[in-house]
């Protein structure tokens, strides 16, 4: 559906926002704009990935015997392709967290959860949402000497300590897998409504501006009134109070891990920060990602054909994606002209998707994908491999 494509692509011109726009302003205060995106173009990323494995399984009708069999096997196929996508992005040494290994173990772990119902899917998202958070501070408070990733992970670093690379990529990393799966489950449980109605867009609209409002106000509660940020800072005395703010407002600093969020206290799981992946961030996020998603769902008839370029751009995300690693990896663009940078990349990333859409279709890595993965459903499904099609019938 074009509107779900243009809810990728803006969540891909946010991820390149959030990646390029310094975190504040020479003043030191927090840029509105990147901290608007942080966390929540991600979470928009999460959200559509899991209304991508809904559409791809069958839809509104998730099928049953072998061709769910199929499905599963084609899903699991898919997240180790992203997977071995996301480890080679790794030796480009890019200055950015790479989500592709992330997405990928969230892709293997939604292979279970295709046969699963409406109800089932929103409380195992409520369930990830609050208990993954908490184990996710269980495993850093018991763990204190986990080794250091230095950098981003790849075939090598992933194999040299596969117990540390499997618990960063579901527990302790930048986007742990584990809380994460709640995004999955809310995409998954979307994509089986009728997105074409916009009843249903009024319906995601409304229901994520109130969670989201919802969570950003018990936040507030919690750390105010309710003494959280009291009981955070004498938990928590290698913080100083300004420190603690800056967490806040920009999450924890988590490329390494040295300076990720602190298991001193509960209470820190209270918090409403970029990254922090507390359930109130969890929560909070999955609220704006639906907001946005309606809303983009009830713009798009109206604005018409306006829409392509993102919809062309939101159709090879994966492609794209790595584009805008390796040119920040490259340093093609200079990084001290963020704004220009962040332009030219939208430009060029907009047009080219206008240009090899039309003239060839599938992004080069999404065809990849979709070949691979519709080959082994063809060989579930039949028992046979899929050979090239025949030459027809002379005469």
């Amino acid at each position: 559906m074009v509107g779900i494509d243009v809810a990728r692509g803006v969540a891909l011109l946010g991820i390149v926002v959030v990646n390029v726009l310094p975190n504040e302003t020479p003043e030191g205060e927090p840029m509105i704009v990147g901290a608007l995106l942080a966390g929540r173009a991600a979470a928009l990323f999460a959200l559509i990935a899991g209304i991508s494995i809904a559409l791809l399984s069958g839809g509104s009708r998730p099928p049953t015997g072998r061709t769910m069999t199929a499905n599963r096997a084609a899903l699991a196929l898919r997240a180790l392709l992203i997977t071995t996508i996301g480890l080679l992005l790794g030796q480009t040494d890019a200055p950015v967290a790479i989500i592709l290994p992330y997405y990928g173990i969230l892709f293997l772990l939604a292979v279970p959860l295709l046969g699963l119902g409406l109800r089932a899917l929103l409380v195992l998202a409520v369930v990830c949402a609050v208990l993954g958070p908490v184990a996710m501070q269980l495993v850093r408070a018991g763990w204190p000497d986990m080794p250091l990733v230095d950098g981003e992970y790849t075939f090598a670093l992933a194999a040299a300590d596969p117990g540390v690379f499997l618990t960063d990529m579901l527990l302790t990393g930048f986007y742990p897998a584990l809380p994460w799966v709640a995004y999955i489950c809310v995409g998954i449980a979307v994509g089986r409504m009728d997105l074409g109605s916009r009843k249903t867009a009024a319906v995601l609209l409304g229901v994520g501006a109130a969670l989201a409002a919802s969570m950003w106000l018990l936040s507030v509660l919690l750390l105010g009134p309710g003494g959280g940020l009291d009981r955070i800072e004498a938990a928590t005395p290698l913080l100083d109070r300004g420190e603690i703010d800056e967490i806040l407002a920009f999450g924890p600093d988590d490329e390494t891990r040295a300076d990720a969020l602190p298991s001193t206290t509960g209470w820190w799981l209270a918090i409403l920060a970029p990254y922090s992946s507390t359930p109130v961030t969890i929560l909070h996020t999955l609220g704006t990602s639906l907001a946005v998603l309606g809303a983009v769902l009830l713009l798009v008839p109206l604005l018409g054909r306006t829409t392509a370029p993102l919809a062309a751009a939101g159709s090879m995300t994966l492609t794209l994606y790595c584009a805008h690693v390796v040119i920040l990896a490259a340093e093609i663009l200079d990084p001290e002209r963020p704004v220009m940078s962040i332009a030219m990349q939208c430009i060029l990333f907009l047009l080219a998707a206008v240009l090899w859409r039309n003239a060839v279709g599938k992004g080069p890595l999404e065809s990849i994908v979709a070949d691979a993965t519709g080959w082994l459903r063809t060989l579930v499904l039949t028992g046979r491999r899929p050979g090239p099609p025949r030459d027809p019938a002379p005469g």
